[in-house]
């Protein structure tokens, strides 16, 4: 068995107003040094060892993600 860890976000010219809404709640606690927030979700999948790149890159661009609007990467 292997883990694939599959992290999707908006892509860089979609506005992710959950990201904004966290950088500006950084700035009202007084933390500097953030200048850009970007939100995301995180799937972690234990998957039989056969199971190819290919498969895994289908299912994350069919059902993980929303290839309009967001990127994502793979890793195992």
């Amino acid at each position: 068995m292997a883990r694939v860890v599959v992290d999707v976000v908006m892509k860089p010219e979609i506005l992710d107003p959950q990201g904004q809404a966290i950088l500006g709640a950084l700035t009202r606690l007084g933390i500097q040094g953030v200048n850009s927030v970007r939100q995301g979700k995180h799937f972690e999948l234990d998957v039989d060892d056969d199971l190819d790149d290919a498969a895994v890159t289908k299912l994350a661009d069919t059902l993980l993600a929303n290839p309009v609007i967001e990127d994502f990467t793979i890793s195992r």
